[in-house]
């Protein structure tokens, strides 16, 4: 009896340390860590014109709301601290994409009194690239967001 107690035991660990790993292995909906991760699904192309745009990011982390409007008025109420920048050529330019790894030296880092107005994601981080602003994932230096032609 009490072998047949002990191999039930063993055979229920092993089916529920099997299932837990089989369900930590697939997050479903394609919002694991690979690269299609990192494209952001319902992402609207944003419209310089449009000073009120909201921009909704869902990575499979909590959803980031990015006010483009609200950050296009900032920097510019801030120009001090960024001061005149120019515009990459087109072949840098279509690099900086969603979802891509950040180009090395292309990217600057931000005046902190200018990045102490702009709204804090934890994990993130603001970024310069020519006329661009972008949000950064800290840790992979993957482009989460870009901001076409903020510092313009």
């Amino acid at each position: 009896m009490k072998k047949s107690h002990a191999l039930i035991v063993f055979f229920t660990s092993i089916a529920l340390i099997t299932s837990s790993t089989i369900t930590l292995a697939n997050p479903g909906n394609g919002k694991g860590n690979s690269a299609n991760a990192h494209k952001a699904h319902g992402h609207k192309n944003f419209d310089k014109n449009n000073d009120h745009s909201l921009i909704n990011i869902d990575m499979g982390s909590p959803q980031i709301t990015i006010d483009t409007g609200g950050i296009r008025i900032t920097i510019g109420d801030n120009k001090a601290y960024w001061g005149n920048v120019d515009a990459l050529p087109p072949g840098i330019q279509k690099r900086l994409a969603q979802g891509k790894p950040l180009p090395p030296g292309i990217a600057k880092k931000l005046d902190n009194r200018l990045i102490a107005k702009l709204p804090h994601y934890e994990g993130y981080e603001w970024m310069r690239a020519g006329k661009d602003l972008l949000l950064v994932v800290a840790a992979t230096g993957i482009i989460y967001d870009v901001l076409h032609d903020v510092f313009d």
